[in-house]
């Protein structure tokens, strides 16, 4: 998850989002802030892959689909990247159910093989599962991952791993509000981590911690404005939403670049940050 990003996969707003008629008649279903504005967003996104062109990332964009809404801009949760292949996930939104399947009839175009799937009662989405390294997952298990789920993909990624350890998410506000296992945790280098303190599980801090990891905290004020959700263009070179400046300087003393972006429309409004808008399909 820290490694230097090679190769993403994105959705653009004007394909999630469609129309300004499309978001006015989904955002309060979907629990939104507020409704986006469709053009600001668009201006938003094309600034949000700077940084991606800056660094020869190569963008693969996913199209339009006529079963998907304005979640689908949030394509980390729809799927995951194994060195065999894409495993789809099984959402636990009801709303998003459709974007793996919507995922998946791109993949071919793309080169790239799925491994297999989540099917039945079980549930995962892409922002509960943390690889710590290549050998060791951890997987929040809360309104939108579930038992089964967790259970699915350990036995999809079998040897390929050595773990796989369900972490206990809290109620927090409530099954309808967002909240992943990397809405509090984001690892940015093998050993530095972002972390909202107060939503950790003991366990898991102290797991953290016995695994030699520095954990930046995030101030309460900034958990509200994404400040805990830092994507790793490569081992310390940090991308987040602009509005965190006391995350940011806790990066840079920890010895990290931080690059930001304006994401009022395509992520506080949703409440999606830099790794729920991608889904990195290389990295090496």
């Amino acid at each position: 998850m820290v490694a230097p990003m090679r190769r993403v996969l994105l959705k653009h707003p004007r394909d999630a989002f469609r129309s300004p008629a499309h978001i006015a008649r989904s955002w309060r279903a979907l629990h939104y802030l507020g409704p986006p504005d469709f053009s600001r967003a668009c201006d938003e996104y094309e600034r949000f892959t700077e940084p991606f062109h800056r660094l020869g990332i190569v963008i693969d964009y996913l199209p339009p689909h006529a079963d998907t809404g304005l979640d689908a801009l949030y394509v980390r949760d729809a799927a995951l990247v194994t060195d065999g292949g894409v495993i789809l996930c099984r959402m636990g939104k009801e709303a998003r159910r459709r974007e793996p399947e919507a995922m998946a009839a791109h993949l071919p175009a793309l080169g790239i093989p799925v491994l297999g799937a989540i099917t039945g009662a079980g549930r995962l989405e892409g922002g509960d599962v943390v690889w710590l390294d290549a050998r060791t997952v951890l997987v929040g298990e809360g309104y939108r991952t579930n038992a089964e789920g967790i259970r699915q993909l350990a036995a999809l990624l079998g040897e390929r791993v050595d773990t796989v350890t369900a972490v206990p998410l809290p109620h927090w506000n409530g099954p309808e509000e967002v909240l992943h296992l990397m809405s509090f945790l984001s690892p940015v280098d093998v050993n530095l981590a972002v972390v909202y303190a107060r939503l950790m599980p003991v366990p898991l801090r102290n797991l953290l911690l016995e695994r030699g990891f520095r954990l930046v905290e995030v101030p309460d004020d900034e958990y509200e404005t994404l400040g805990s959700n830092v994507l790793a263009l490569a081992p310390r070179l940090c991308l987040m939403a602009a509005g965190n400046p006391v995350t940011r300087r806790r990066l840079e003393q920890a010895g990290a670049e931080v690059w930001t972006y304006e994401g009022e429309e395509i992520s506080r409004k949703g409440g999606g940050g830099p790794t729920c808008l991608t889904r990195p399909l290389l990295r090496a």
